[in-house]
């Protein structure tokens, strides 16, 4: 039987640690073909390069499969990988594993989940992994097992079409892992600030500062499953039509 084909990225680069590990536990389940960016792209959402050229080239790390290094953003080495790189299209996309957490609010920023994100646009099973810790020594090994677990899942069991998996793993030891929960996005945001400082020629700058508000305390929530020692998977769709508003705004907007 032929082995499942693993697209995986990031938004981290092509050599952070949390890749480096997300592509050794692939291994292990399909013939992976890892396509990153070339730096780090955090934040980036689904950010799309659309001013200025691409470009990717194939590099030695470690391991098994073939990488590919790619000068844009998470999106844009989806892109790349399904229309020049690839031999046919992947059985799954995952993407990560990011260093820090994507959970509630953060997965409208994420470049990590928005990688995911555009591989659901193109109807291909996808799953986007972080990690509670922003270390770049985590250990990401303590969730090896689950981290497999959930892809192998998630082929043996397609996914609806418009739907990716937001999947958190809290900062603890293997023992220590509770479980899996299935969980909504917590209602949660960041309260922001800009620290205005100036620079030694007189001029302004600043720098985004703040804090995390989780307004959110219910049960089902992400960051309450996260909170208590589970590993939440928050099933996301990208499709941001509010229909519950429709008939509504139908009314509201009669000219008539």
């Amino acid at each position: 039987m032929e082995k499942p084909l693993i697209l995986v990225t990031n938004d981290d680069g092509i050599t952070a640690p949390g890749i480096r590990n997300l592509v050794e536990f692939m291994n292990e389940i399909g013939e992976v073909i890892v396509v990153a960016p070339n730096s780090p792209q955090s934040g980036k959402g689904h950010a799309i390069t659309i001013n200025s050229t691409l470009s990717y080239e194939e590099v030695h790390l470690d391991g098994p499969q073939r990488d590919f290094s790619c000068s844009g953003t998470p999106v844009d080495c989806v892109k790349m990988a399904l229309d020049k790189i690839l031999p046919r299209r992947p059985d799954i996309v995952v993407s990560g594993i990011n260093h820090g957490a994507n959970s509630s609010i953060n997965v409208i920023y994420s470049g990590t989940m928005s990688a995911a994100v555009e591989g659901g646009v193109e109807g291909l099973p996808s799953i986007g992994f972080s990690l509670l810790d922003f270390s770049w020594e985590a250990d990401f090994t303590q969730a090896k097992e689950y981290i497999q677990n959930i892809v192998r899942k998630t082929l043996e069991n397609p996914m609806p079409k418009g739907v990716v998996l937001n999947v958190n793993i809290p900062k603890l030891l293997k023992e220590e892992i509770k479980g899996v929960k299935i969980c909504k996005q917590a209602h949660a945001k960041w309260e922001e600030s800009f620290d205005e400082r100036i620079n030694p020629h007189g001029k302004k700058y600043y720098w985004l500062t703040g804090y995390f508000n989780n307004m959110d305390e219910s049960e089902d929530a992400d960051e309450t499953a996260l909170a208590n020692g589970y590993i939440s998977i928050v099933p996301v769709k990208f499709d941001m039509t509010a229909y519950e508003y429709m008939n509504t705004l139908r009314e509201v907007m009669d000219f008539e």
